[in-house]
């Protein structure tokens, strides 16, 4: 008479899935930001294109600890990549009136213009490998993924 699978018995399986999984999502990752990397404008980096994609697409200002939040990074990080912007003319940075202490972020023209050239740079790229993987199969794993996003956010906090 065989015993009624437990737990126990499920988990060597389980725990083969996990690894299986994230060392796919963490391959996918370091092959695609390599991509994205070396279609990227000469001096612009993928935390740079990121910070400029997230203020072109909300289009209101953030200030630094809001973006240094949203990409999960220090807040010494997020103010070199600020200061890399800004020297590039890509962001304007400009002091709260009503609390000195804090200032706000908003992408310039040139900034938006920079965004615009990566992505046109990249995306043919990636288009290539949704359409390569087909259409249909990409949207059903956007679930998993973005459930999976989701779940280790709340992790982070």
């Amino acid at each position: 008479m065989t015993q009624p699978a437990t737990r126990n018995d499920k988990q060597p399986s389980t725990d083969r899935l996990a690894a299986s999984l994230f060392a796919e999502v963490l391959i996918a990752d370091q092959l695609s930001r390599n991509l994205i990397s070396k279609a990227l404008p000469r001096g612009m980096q993928i935390s740079h294109f990121s910070v400029l994609n997230l203020l072109a697409h909300v289009n209101e200002e953030r200030t630094p600890a809001q973006l240094a939040q949203a990409f999960h990074v220090t807040r010494g990080a997020m103010t070199n990549t600020l200061s890399r912007l800004e020297w590039a003319g890509h962001i304007h940075i400009r002091p709260d009136w009503d609390d000195a202490r804090r200032k706000f972020v908003s992408i310039s023209p040139a900034g938006r213009a920079a965004r615009d050239t990566a992505i046109a740079a990249f995306m043919p790229l990636i288009a290539e490998v949704v359409r390569d993987i087909g259409a249909d199969r990409v949207r059903g794993a956007l679930p998993v993924l973005r459930e999976l996003r989701v779940r280790l956010e709340g992790e982070a906090d």
